[in-house]
């Protein structure tokens, strides 16, 4: 492999897996900014410097091995240290805070799907900038759709794990919050077990159909 190819496969996994990871994190700082919590923001979280976000063992090492011996993209990223007490209304902010992440991803998933259009309307007098550029965008909607749905799951300490918690009426809310010390533990066992992939897939590609190029990126993987 030359080194122009070298570059362009890594650019076509890396580029769009750091943005995905890197602006979930800072919307969920800058939703929190917006409804009272300074803190993400005063300690540089608020950014796209994805340096700032990742995690080693989360955004490194175990996606790597989650997809080399499942085929399943699994990680995170540092989380936004958020003080719910800053926050004008706890509850009901914390629900908007946890969302901003999810809705970062599938803002991505839909740019990175139009981008997939424009990499078509390249074709073919532009084939060596269309090709690249084309499967570039279809990893990005791949990586967002997935890591929207996963962090959709109402598990805590998942985005969708505190949109729950902010839902709930206040003691079960309480008695629910008390299960995030294992939430972890049960992804992993549910990943480890195959359950999570088969949960997922079917939310995958029902995003995936709705969106722009949702054909080309079916045939992309």
């Amino acid at each position: 492999m030359d080194l122009i190819a070298l570059i362009q496969k890594i650019a076509i996994f890396a580029i769009p897996g750091i943005l995905a990871i890197t602006l979930h994190e800072a919307a969920h700082g800058w939703v929190a900014s917006l409804r009272g919590d300074k803190t993400a923001l005063m300690l540089g979280r608020v950014t796209a410097n994805p340096i700032k976000h990742i995690d080693p063992i989360g955004t490194l090492a175990v996606p790597f091995l989650t997809y080399y011996f499942s085929g399943f993209l699994f990680g995170w990223a540092k989380p936004v240290p958020i003080n719910g007490r800053n926050l004008n209304n706890p509850r009901w902010d914390m629900l908007w805070v946890a969302l901003a992440g999810p809705g970062s991803n599938l803002v991505m998933a839909l740019l990175w799907s139009l981008l997939i259009l424009v990499g078509v309307s390249l074709l073919p007098n532009a084939e060596s900038v269309a090709v690249p550029l084309i499967y570039m965008a279809g990893v990005g909607v791949l990586f967002n759709v997935v890591l929207m749905v996963l962090n959709l799951l109402p598990i805590l300490p998942l985005d969708g794990g505190r949109v729950l918690n902010s839902l709930l009426p206040a003691r079960l809310a309480i008695s629910y919050s008390r299960l995030e010390p294992y939430g972890m533990f049960i992804l992993i066992g549910l990943l480890v077990l195959g359950i999570l992939s088969k949960v997922l897939l079917p939310m995958v590609q029902f995003v995936i159909g709705i969106l722009p190029a949702s054909e080309i990126v079916n045939q992309i993987f």
